[in-house]
């Protein structure tokens, strides 16, 4: 740390392309599922957008805490090559796994005889998976980059990064929409996988001068090597894996209780909707690993600036959640059904608080890696995963709960306990700070 003056101001520009960045993104899912809504078959084709989805984001999960790894890792010539890598051995691994998952009789072994899809789900689930292979590759490579321009305070790249990403998304999926005959979760994977690779190839594009001052960097003590990066990033993959393997479970448990199809098209919008306002929450765990190694003494100047994001962001959600402004989303800008329309209504009012835990969770583990201490970061999402299936299980299985309740009060009750594992160590730490 070299830097002792930081103020609201710094953290704010720093913090908005970030947050712009995480918003944009947060726009595919509305606009993609409002696609689709408005396509032939829309239960179905939501249905399977929101499972092949689930599925995508588990099989990325080993590469998408690469951004926060370079953030916090590359320093110099010799860090840059070992964690690229790292990298692009960990993208061609998931990628193998994404193949082999595709497989038809892989597939249809989990879609079908574990998680119980209803075949014409399970069928228009294939095809998107098919068409998202590139994804988890394109992901881990573009986070790599991204990291790289966050640590060198080139936040508005990775803004410029998203905007291509959606520009590409959009185009895709209207054309498609317009002059293609594909089913709509057909149109919404081609999108994501389109809007992706595009993303990745502009944000290596938009490092390369600082990748170039990387290798003419050889001074430095820290000499990263492979098992260092190794124990660094394992317990960052594994709180991925586990968080993101919860959405197969989800789903399992989804498709036993009431009102299953319903439950599985409304939880994709829904999400999509929350992750508006979640957006502000996991821009900052980035914002906080630079800042906190950046400047001493701005732990304070920190926490003060994301309990005020947090607030904000539960005060917004609220006021639509609870108010007829909820009906103009899910009916006019989605495109719903009346009747899923008020299906939606109850698990978004329980998804109220969520914004406000995603901010403070990813203000804790951004002060666990700052500090190079993420074991506890895994535990806590072992928490969080197990907190979710336990009420998942209570809530179906004892109390006959429709799956779309269920599942969002799962996620609020698994989120709190993660973070409630973190407490001790996130104090320790900031004791010192």
């Amino acid at each position: 740390m070299t830097q002792t003056n930081l103020t609201y101001k710094t953290i704010f520009k720093f913090w908005v392309p970030l947050a712009a960045t995480w918003m944009m993104m947060s726009i595919e899912g509305p606009f993609l599922s409002a696609v689709i809504a408005r396509m032939v078959d829309p239960k179905f084709n939501l249905a399977a957008y929101g499972v092949a989805f689930s599925f995508a984001l588990m099989i990325e999960a080993p590469v998408i805490m690469f951004m926060s790894a370079s953030t916090a890792l590359v320093k110099n010539r010799q860090s840059f090559f070992k964690l690229k890598n790292f990298v692009y051995s960990a993208n061609f691994i998931v990628t193998f796994l994404m193949l082999v998952f595709i497989i038809p009789p892989v597939f249809n072994f989990f879609a079908i005889k574990i998680i119980e899809l209803p075949i014409e789900v399970a069928d228009l689930t294939y095809k998107a998976m098919v068409i998202l292979l590139p994804w988890p590759g394109s992901i881990g490579y573009r986070r790599f980059y991204q990291g790289i321009l966050i640590r060198n305070n080139l936040t508005r790249r990775v803004a410029y990064g998203t905007i291509v990403r959606l520009s590409a998304m959009t185009i895709t999926g209207l054309l498609l929409f317009f002059f293609s005959k594909f089913d709509g979760v057909m149109v919404g994977a081609s999108a994501l996988s389109v809007g992706v690779t595009c993303e990745a190839v502009a944000s290596k594009i938009m490092a390369l001068n600082i990748v170039r001052e990387l290798k003419s960097k050889n001074e430095g003590d820290d000499n990263l090597s492979y098992i260092v990066i190794l124990k660094f990033y394992y317990p960052l993959a594994l709180t991925s894996i586990i968080s993101l393997a919860v959405q197969p479970f989800a789903t399992f448990f989804i498709a036993q209780s009431r009102q299953p199809i319903e439950s599985l098209a409304v939880l994709p919008v829904i999400n999509s909707f929350v992750f508006i306002f979640r957006s502000v929450g996991l821009s900052f765990q980035e914002v906080g690993i630079a800042l906190l190694n950046e400047y001493s003494n701005s732990y304070l100047k920190l926490r003060n600036f994301a309990f005020s994001l947090g607030l904000i962001a539960v005060s917004i959600l609220g006021l639509i959640a609870l108010t007829p402004l909820s009906n103009f989303w899910f009916y006019t800008v989605s495109g719903l059904t009346c009747e899923l329309t008020q299906f939606s209504k109850i698990p978004l009012m329980i998804m109220i608080l969520m914004p406000g835990l995603s901010v403070m969770i990813n203000f804790q583990r951004a002060v666990l890696v700052e500090s190079r201490i993420t074991k506890p970061i895994t535990w806590a999402t072992i928490t969080e995963v197990g907190g979710i299936i336990l009420v998942l299980f209570i809530s179906i299985n004892l109390f006959n709960a429709v799956g779309a309740v269920a599942a969002t009060l799962a996620f609020i009750l698994g989120r709190c306990g993660s973070i409630s594992y973190l407490l001790p160590p996130f104090f320790k730490i900031v004791r010192n700070k």
